[in-house]
């Protein structure tokens, strides 16, 4: 007898370690980290790792509901006047919140087909330049995009090497190249790298 095992597929969505950000002396905002581990075939890259910011979010769920006009798509946490990011429960509450959306929207197959929803979680690409790369009007394409991406970011041994001897990343708020697909600076907790896009949160 031959036993064919069906793998359910399965897509895990943490959004984990907010970091407050200084844009200059008088702004600040919040982003987090978006961890994919992932078996699915809709997925290019099966783990990912990126740093997201509430607006960005905002963004996101503005195209998608453009794009799928009669799905009701989950609320994003509510932006209030009183959110203070230096309190903890604040920032946790977002989080959660975050991660719910995200849950929430990976579960439905037609928002699942969204080239942007895959270029927001897989790549640093700014709103701009997600717009742009989905509307073609850049030379990479999205597969592209995320697979530079992942190549930019994948650690070797010798660069764990030199973390542990005490050689850190410059904590930079630098801007990505003008492509959107170079390096930058602010290496985060999975062994990504990210840097913040330059908006207001």
């Amino acid at each position: 007898l031959i036993f064919i095992m069906h793998l359910q597929e399965f897509v895990t969505v943490l959004v984990r370690d907010p970091r407050i950000q200084r844009e200059d002396s008088w702004h600040s905002y919040i982003d987090y980290e978006i961890f994919i581990h992932t078996n699915s075939m809709c997925f290019t890259r099966k783990t990912s790792c990126v740093r997201r910011r509430y607006r960005e979010f905002v963004w996101l769920r503005q195209r998608l509901q453009s794009n799928a006009v009669l799905i009701q798509l989950p609320e994003l946490p509510s932006k209030t006047p009183f959110f203070n990011m230096n309190n903890p429960n604040h920032v946790d509450h977002r989080r959660q919140g975050l991660q719910e959306f995200l849950e929430k929207i990976l579960q439905d197959a037609l928002l699942l087909s969204d080239s942007r929803l895959h270029l927001f979680l897989q790549t640093q690409l700014s709103p701009e330049d997600m717009e742009a790369c989905v509307s073609g009007q850049t030379k990479y394409s999205v597969a592209d995009a995320i697979h530079s991406f992942a190549s930019l970011n994948r650690r070797f041994p010798v660069e764990d090497e030199e973390r542990k001897k005490g050689k850190n990343d410059a904590d930079s708020d630098s801007e990505s190249s003008s492509s959107g697909l170079g390096p930058s600076d602010d290496s985060i907790s999975c062994g990504c790298k990210a840097s913040p896009a330059s908006e207001e949160s």
